[in-house]
């Protein structure tokens, strides 16, 4: 028997749909989003603008726009698709499970590493969620990537969205052995700056900011790197095969030090800790999902290895 869907239900999957290919850029995306096809989701905008009489995208082979009423369309389809979610949210109860697919953007070595003890327990705790866990260090797009929240390490300096601050990370500064040639290891800041040193491009590239951990004095000098990378395990494995000093998050090389494989030089002396936050786009509604996730991650980051709470010791 052939279900009719209501021309409520109609409307919604529209707007939906015109949703999706804005925030996707394309057809093609916003079809393999909606998990549907290119066609269908033609066929919904062509069925949406002939509803409202109204021609919300220019699309020519290589580009598509917004037509002025398509933006205000946007604005009313967002808020639309927000209002309904709550209200089905709302009658079904707030003890709904959270299903679906939560997309998620983190930093290739804490997203691979330390992060997925708790996200396992997440996936584990709520068996109808999907994450899609991407390993990115740049900020999220979240309207043009259809990004649910991103976790971001360093400052947050988009105004326009919502940023917690979880956590942060110590930085220490190391070496392998064999670059210090048997020599003592040093233990003051100006000791460090004749010797060959590794940047991660990220947060430092040609000077270098360390502070006491008891009394905070701070000494900056300058350095002319050898090797620049936007990658934390690069750095370390630099580190490691003696191509000069670097800069790490604590928890990256904790191991190697126990082992004897690094040695911690000026320990009395750190770089600027990191701080961690949960991004996530301004919106009235959030799914359960979304909810859940950010609240599992508020309890297990700033107690992951390595890691301490925000202000902490």
């Amino acid at each position: 028997m052939n279900m009719i869907k209501s021309p409520a239900t109609d409307r919604i999957e529209l707007m939906q749909t015109f949703v999706r290919i804005v925030e996707a850029g394309s057809l093609s995306a916003a079809a393999a989003r909606l998990a549907t096809t290119q066609p269908t989701v033609s066929r919904r905008l062509q069925a949406l603008e002939s509803l409202l009489g109204l021609k919300l995208i220019q699309r020519t082979t290589h580009q598509m726009k917004l037509t002025e009423d398509g933006e205000r369309c946007y604005q009313h389809a967002c808020r639309l698709l927000e209002n309904w979610q709550g209200i089905e949210d709302d009658l079904r109860g707030v003890t709904e499970e959270p299903q679906g697919v939560l997309r998620v953007l983190v930093p290739h070595a804490f997203g691979q590493d330390q992060m997925i003890a708790p996200l396992q327990a997440y996936l584990q705790r709520y068996p109808q969620v999907t994450v899609e866990w991407m390993l990115h260090d740049r900020q999220a797009d979240f309207l043009a990537e259809g990004i649910d929240c991103a976790v971001h390490v360093g400052e947050v300096t988009e105004p326009s969205v919502v940023a917690v601050k979880v956590a942060e990370v110590p930085r220490i500064v190391i070496a392998a052995p064999s670059l210090l040639q048997g020599r003592a290891v040093p233990d003051r800041p100006q000791q460090l700056q004749t010797l060959p040193w590794l940047a991660l491009s990220t947060f430092y590239r040609h000077s270098v900011a360390l502070t006491r951990t008891q009394g905070g004095e701070v000494q900056r000098f300058d350095i002319q790197p050898r090797l620049l990378t936007d990658s934390l395990y690069a750095l370390r494995n630099a580190v490691l095969a003696g191509l000069g000093v670097g800069i790490s998050s604590a928890w990256v090389v904790q191991e190697d030090i126990a082992q004897g494989r690094l040695l911690q030089l000026a320990p009395a002396w750190q770089a600027a800790s990191l701080p961690v936050y949960l991004v996530y786009p301004h919106a009235r509604y959030y799914p359960a999902r979304l909810r859940m996730f950010l609240a599992m991650m508020r309890e297990a980051m700033p107690v992951m290895s390595g890691a301490r709470r925000p202000g902490g010791r």
